[in-house]
């Protein structure tokens, strides 16, 4: 049986999303990051980090939302795992941009723009952050003008991880990148992104 563990309210929303894809059976241990759930000796035997999410498929431990779900789908043969090596090379890409362009800009910029209290803001961290986003935005936005997918003619594992990284875009003015803006609506308005994103909301 597959465990998940980690809050849809955490980057496991993208797990959450990927099992719904794949119509996988799983029980759920909801547990935030930072919550003493992450600090017992038994969560941290799984993943000495105390992050989440992180998955146990029948004995195989793995963390990082971003390879979990390239293992999931490729482990259960689904077309959402790019079978053309060129593809299969663009989704780690796309994977691997969005971890080191937008993942850590975007949460940080929430925070300083609003969801800290107003005494922990700075300003400055949140123009800098935003300074990064744009450009990575840019980016994102020249690729998809180019076709409608990151790896290849249909919706893959890469528009899953970016796209599932991109949660709070969802609630961003995306007027200045047209083709992120109605790629990240197309995304998630597939019904498995539609249900992960209710359990994350309520």
């Amino acid at each position: 049986m597959l465990r998940i563990h980690g809050a849809p309210q955490s980057r496991t929303i993208r797990t959450l999303w990927m099992v719904g894809e794949l119509g996988l059976s799983y029980e759920h241990n909801s547990v935030l990051p930072r919550a003493p759930g992450t600090r017992t000796p038994e969560f941290l035997a799984m993943n000495a980090n105390g992050r989440v999410p992180v998955i146990d498929d029948d004995g195989f431990v793995l963390s990082e939302s971003m390879a979990i779900n390239m293992y999931l789908a490729k482990k259960h043969n689904s077309p959402l795992y790019p079978a053309d090596p060129k593809n299969e090379a663009l989704m780690w890409q796309w994977s691997l941009w969005e971890t080191d362009r937008l993942d850590r800009q975007i949460t940080t910029y929430a925070n300083h723009a609003g969801a800290l209290p107003e005494a922990q803001r700075d300003p400055a961290i949140a123009a800098s952050m935003w300074a990064e986003i744009t450009a990575a935005m840019a980016v994102l936005d020249g690729a998809l003008a180019k076709g409608p997918w990151l790896a290849g003619g249909d919706f893959s594992v890469a528009d899953l991880n970016v796209a599932g990284a991109l949660f709070r875009g969802l609630s961003m003015d995306l007027s200045a990148w047209p083709h992120v803006k109605e790629w990240l609506a197309r995304c998630w308005a597939r019904p498995a992104a539609q249900a992960a994103r209710k359990m994350r909301e309520g």
